[in-house]
This record gives C-alpha cells, structure tokens and sequence, in this order.
C-alpha cells in the first residue's frame, strides 16, 4: 500500500518570494548552504591534514584499520608515498561521495521518502564531522561522511524541481540561484576552517565543519511546512512503466554521462593536488601576512557568485535574440573555459619571481576563469538531469549526475600521484587536455545527444 501523504504547505503561508520563486527553494538553498559549508570546510583541510599530520609516524599507527585500508589500495597503486597516499585516499573518498547520491537518490525515491532520506544524511555527515576530531576514528568519519552525504544530496536537490510545475522557466533560472548557495558555503567553509586550523589546530577547523551540518539539518526541519507534499514510497505495481521516449532519454543520459567525467576530472583536482600545488608554487606573502592555503580555495565559491548575475543576463540578452546556446552547448563551452584555466596554471613558471613561486594574483585568476567554465557546466548539467528524466527516476539520476564526479575523482587521485613524477606545467597540462576533450566530443556528439533528450526517434 503506498504511504499517505504528507500534507500539503497551508494556503495562507506565500508560495512565491525573492526573486519569484518559491519559498521552498530558500529552505532548501538554506540547506544547501550550510551542508556545504560543511563538505567544504572539511574538504579544503583534508589533504593538507593528511599529509602535514595524520599520515606521518606518531599519527598513523593510531588510525583503526588503517593498515588493511593501505593494503588494499597499494595492491592496486604499488607503494605510494605520504603525499601520494593522502592524494588518492582523498580521490577515493570524494568519488564515494559523488557515488552514494545514486544510492540514496532510489533510497529516498523507492522507500524512505526524500525528507526522512535528507534528515537521516544530515545527521550521519554531523557524526563523521565529530569522528574526525581522533585519529582513532578517521576510516569511519569518512565512511559516515559517505553515507551521509549519499543520503542528503541524493534527495535534496531532487526536490527543487517539485517546487515547479511542468514547462515552469523559473525552473532552469532555480538550479542557478541554487548553486549560489552552494558557492557562498564553498566561499565561507574554508576561510572559517582554513583560521580555526592555523590558529587552533586541525580538529577545531574540523569541529566547525560539524556545527555547520548540524545548523543546516535545523534549517530543513524547520522549513518543512514550506516544501511541496510528497506520497512516500510507491507500490511497485503503481509506478509508471517508462515509455519508449523515457527509455530515449535514457540512452541519451548514456552518452552524455562520460563526457561529464573529463570535466571532473580537472574539477577534483582543484580540490585535491592543487592544494599542494600552490603550497609548493605560489607566494602566499601579503606584506608580513601568509594567506592560508585553503583561504584559496574559498575563491571557489565566491567567483561564480560573483560573475553569475552577467552570465544570467548575458544568457537572457542571447536568449531574446534566438542565439542562446543549449544546455549541451553551455556544457562543451564550461569545458573550453575550463581548460583554458587549468592550462593557465601550466604557465605559471612564466611569472615567477626570484623564490620560483608565481605571485598570489595568478592563482585569483585561476579561480575567476576556472569558475566560469563551473558555471557553464555544473549547474546546467544538473538542471539538465532534472529536467529530462523521467519523475520517477528523477532522484536516481540525479544520483548518476554525481557518479560521474565519483569515477572523475577516483581518476584524479590516481592522477594525483604523478605530480612527484611530472613538471608542475606538464602535469597541468595533461588535466586541460582531458576536460579539452570532452569538450570537443560535446561539440561533435552534440547532434545525436539531443535528439535523444528531446525523446526523438
């Protein structure tokens, strides 16, 4: 018997707020913000924890099956290094948490319902947050941060698109104004975390991380009478079949999906190596300050919050004109434009100073175009997902959109390691090559990738 539904948001609460849209989609953009204050805070201290503490002798006898972790993993690699070690083992654990949003997504699709699925990763992140303030527990911090973030992502964002009925445009502009408030969690997290590190050490920096994720699950309670009902786990004999024009789609998600692994690769990346990388290469002296190295990473999240509103208007100018580009087109130029930075970092040697480290500006405007690429890419891609799948697998593959960033960065920790074997330019340039190309097979493919979407025969 299929669950009774939750009741529907009271007639005398406003369906319609900032911006024209629903208040629902600020209780859910509020939840957004602080999960990946969360994410991103812990993210930005990772590697640098890893290799600057957790990973070297007096630390890393003490991590609960830790030697059996390595075991396996250098089966695969061969011996690794400190610095190799940390790289791959932060590609596994972001890769997994771009893999169990597919999982929670039929989770919250087929059983839970996608609050309760929200609810439940909410306070699963909020525990590993808390494990990571000890060595012993550092293995199971990350496994709770994997189911938890499975959970959560896999059921959040699948409900904007509940706010808006069929054919609704606010739709597509929703999934930009969601992104900004993952963008000013990514810009506030590592700035907070990046300070508490320096100033009180690593678990303090880890300790916000977890305040952040406990706010954020208060922010989506709170806001429940504002989001739209939903009926719960649904009898198998009551679903839909998918129709021939779903089972297109399908096939043309099929196509698109490893494109979107070359962008994510060089994405992930910039959360993993290039930490090291500006920690070795740029000069991080502002007169007697030294900027932090993750402080960087905040430019992450304020540089498409920055440059959104012109892109938006750009679009909308092209859009009245007929030349707009489809989401396909905006994804292949993402890729262009991504490259485009990543090869910047290449040419860094060109600008540096007497000490070999290039000038703190240059990273900046690594982040202003490498950002720009993002937003061509990650939110029309998203929004791509949510609006071309059929409604009963909506949450799943939206789950199968992060599984791409799951192999990308599993990739990109295996790639992280011939950063000790290649010259900082060549080992950039290899990663504007890969998302290059994706970019390019966007172009080439994009004819066959559409029609299928479209439901085409």
């Amino acid at each position: 018997m299929a669950e009774t539904a939750l009741p529907a948001p009271p007639d005398a609460l406003p369906r319609v707020s900032m911006f024209d849209q629903p208040r629902g989609l600020w209780v859910l953009s509020g939840t957004e913000l602080w999960e990946r204050i969360s994410f991103h805070g812990m993210q930005a201290l990772l590697v640098l924890y890893m290799v600057g503490q957790l990973l070297l002798p007096g630390h890393i006898e003490h991590i609960a099956g830790f030697a059996t972790f390595r075991g396996i993993v250098e089966g695969v690699t061969g011996p690794l290094s400190v610095q190799a070690l940390a790289a791959q083992t932060f590609g596994l654990y972001v890769g997994l948490v771009y893999f169990t949003p597919v999982i929670g997504g039929a989770v919250g699709d087929r059983i839970t319902g996608r609050r309760v699925a929200v609810i439940i990763g909410g306070l699963a992140m909020a525990a590993g947050h808390i494990c990571l303030a000890f060595d012993e527990s550092f293995l199971i911090a990350l496994l709770l941060l994997i189911i938890g973030a499975g959970m959560l992502r896999g059921n959040l964002a699948a409900q904007v698109k509940s706010l808006y009925d069929e054919g609704d445009r606010r739709s597509a502009d929703a999934f930009q104004l969601y992104y900004v408030s993952i963008n000013i969690g990514a810009f506030i997290a590592p700035i907070i975390t990046g300070a508490l590190a320096v100033a009180y050490g690593w678990h303090m920096g880890f300790a916000f991380a977890a305040v952040g994720m406990i706010i954020g699950l208060g922010v989506y309670v709170a806001g429940q009478g504002l989001l739209p009902a939903e009926t719960g786990r649904v009898p198998r004999e009551a679903r839909a079949p998918l129709t021939a024009r779903d089972r297109r789609r399908l096939l043309g998600f099929a196509i698109v999906w490893p494109l979107q692994i070359t962008f994510w690769t060089a994405q992930s990346q910039v959360w993993n190596v290039y930490n090291l990388w500006v920690r070795d290469h740029v000069s991080l002296g502002i007169g007697s300050f030294q900027v932090p190295v993750p402080w960087l990473q905040a430019l992450d999240g304020l540089a498409p919050v920055l440059v959104m509103p012109f892109f938006l208007a750009l679009w909308q100018r092209q859009a009245a004109k007929g030349q707009e580009p489809d989401d396909l087109g905006k994804m292949a130029i993402g890729c262009f434009i991504f490259a485009g930075a990543t090869a910047w970092l290449a040419l860094a040697p060109l600008v540096a100073g007497p000490d070999g480290r290039a000038p703190i500006l240059w990273a900046v405007a690594f982040h202003l175009l490498s950002n720009i690429g993002w937003l061509y890419f990650t939110p029309i891609a998203l929004a791509l997902y949510a609006t071309r799948s059929p409604a009963g697998l909506r949450g799943t593959l939206l789950g199968v959109n992060y599984l791409a960033t799951f192999f990308a960065s599993t990739i990109s920790g295996r790639l992280g390691g011939l950063y000790e074997t290649l010259s900082a330019s060549q080992f950039w340039l290899l990663h504007a090559a890969i998302v290059g190309g994706g970019g390019v097979a966007l172009v080439a493919l994009g004819g066959p990738i559409r029609a299928l979407l479209r439901g085409d025969d």
